[in-house]
């Protein structure tokens, strides 16, 4: 079944100005898009759940789990400037002028 398809309705949705070529080749494409989403919906079967993958996918990522790290003063040793044991850093938002 050929599907019908109102190609200066979707040119219009899509703010497009189509000269009579390309009004007629992407009436043959939109078609053919069509006439494959309905082959595709004839092969879906009711009892066949919506995947999103054709294959089952597992978790790929490590568990979380605590590991030995920097001490504190190492986290700081390298950094431009520190101060109460914190890193510091230039401010991003500007302040509002007292008055």
């Amino acid at each position: 079944m050929t599907p019908t398809i109102d190609v200066d309705h979707v040119a219009r949705l899509a703010r497009l100005v189509l000269t009579d070529e390309e009004r007629e080749r992407f009436g043959r494409q939109l078609a053919l898009i069509l006439e494959h989403a309905d082959r595709v919906r004839e092969v879906a079967a009711a009892d066949v759940p919506p995947t999103s993958h054709p294959i089952p996918r597992a978790n790929v990522l490590r568990a979380d789990e605590p590991g030995p790290s920097l001490s504190h003063e190492d986290a700081l040793a390298n950094a431009p400037e520190a101060e109460a044991g914190m890193f510091r850093v230039p401010p991003i938002t500007e302040r509002e002028e007292e008055g």
